[in-house]
């Protein structure tokens, strides 16, 4: 087992600008790495990103880890790879988060296959703690508790890899608390000169083509979201227009995303967005383990429900036991009657 506590999070940039995932990892790498009393690292890969170093420190780093090079310019999955591959093994850190993006969810099995180490995808939260191995009759100190809905969203997995190091983990953007920059803070900045293989260039960016999301479930502050008690597209038609009568987004669960009645961009839950409007409105969800991890931190919920035994009234601030059909309407109505 190595001997380095430090804590890594890999950096997201594109086009010279900081992915909020990355930012919302260094105040949890930040916890994380006053609780072990180590270091906490920034590696962060591009081309003319020079400019990045100093926010990254004010945002909780300790130290950065520049890796410029023109052949970083794009995310291509060896040359990024190969940069963090050759720097864990030498360095060896304890703890490497990263963004569980598409391109995180790309780096970051290829990087923990390389150095044979665990990984544990779309954690919800992470801790440090200790573990007592009864096979082994040992006690490990101060591990990675990485945190996630397990085996459908039934159940709640705490995940400890005590041997393989580093502790690997992915968090989706949202699930974290993005701190406060630091302006005052200090850290070191360490230029990285990447060595690549000729086999890391086996692929080539031909053209690009980028799209920008009409969706913004992250930043919204009113959310009213549809589940499988949605039954038709007029039922769903009744979400987007309580939405719209509120100044709110869509959202959906995946039920209703699978069903048809509206877009992938508008799930919210562990396999969607991680939100935290001041207001949620659940119509029609039942309130699985996998979609209240991307929506239980909401300031208020009300919950809408003709079963009231579900799971969402669990964490629902206002309990409507009721067809939506009926409720819907109601509310709808009375909202456009108090804006005249």
């Amino acid at each position: 087992m190595n001997s380095s506590r430090d804590v890594w999070v890999f950096i997201e940039q594109e086009g010279g600008k900081i992915a909020d995932v990355s930012l919302e990892l260094l105040g949890k790498g930040r916890h994380l790495a006053d609780r072990l009393n180590s270091e906490l690292v920034a590696l962060v890969c591009g081309y003319r990103i020079d400019h990045l170093a100093e926010p990254l420190i004010h945002y909780g780093a300790d130290r950065v880890l520049l890796a410029d090079h023109p052949e970083l310019e794009l995310y291509r999955t060896l040359p990024y790879a190969r940069v963090a591959i050759n720097l864990v093994q030498e360095r060896q850190p304890y703890i490497f988060l990263v963004g569980a993006t598409p391109i995180g969810r790309d780096f970051a099995p290829r990087v923990a296959s390389a150095v044979r180490a665990g990984l544990t995808a779309d954690c919800t939260d992470l801790q440090i703690g200790d573990y007592e191995s009864k096979k082994e009759g040992k006690v490990y100190h101060d591990l990675l508790y990485q945190i996630r809905p397990a085996f459908g969203g039934n159940l709640i997995a705490t995940i400890v890899n005590p041997n393989m190091h580093p502790q690997m983990a992915t968090v989706r953007e949202g699930v974290m608390r993005k701190a406060e920059p630091d302006p005052t803070r200090q850290g070191l900045v360490e230029q990285i000169e990447p060595a690549f293989e000729p086999e890391d260039f086996a692929l080539q960016v031909v053209s690009r083509e980028t799209r920008e999301s009409t969706v913004n479930l992250k930043d919204a502050a009113t959310i009213v979201a549809g589940g499988g008690g949605v039954k038709t597209p007029d039922d769903f038609n009744l979400i987007k227009d309580l939405a719209h009568a509120l100044g709110g987004e869509v959202g959906a669960s995946r039920a209703a995303v699978d069903a048809g009645f509206i877009s992938r961009e508008h799930q919210v839950g562990q396999t969607g967005t991680t939100v935290r409007p001041r207001l949620y409105v659940a119509a029609g969800i039942s309130g699985a383990v996998q979609h209240r991890a991307g929506m239980d931190k909401s300031h208020k919920i009300i919950a809408i429900n003709t079963d009231p035994h579900a799971p969402i009234f669990d964490i629902a601030h206002y309990k409507i036991v009721g067809d939506l059909r009926k409720v819907l309407p109601m509310m709808i109505d009375a909202l456009r009657a108090k804006a005249k």
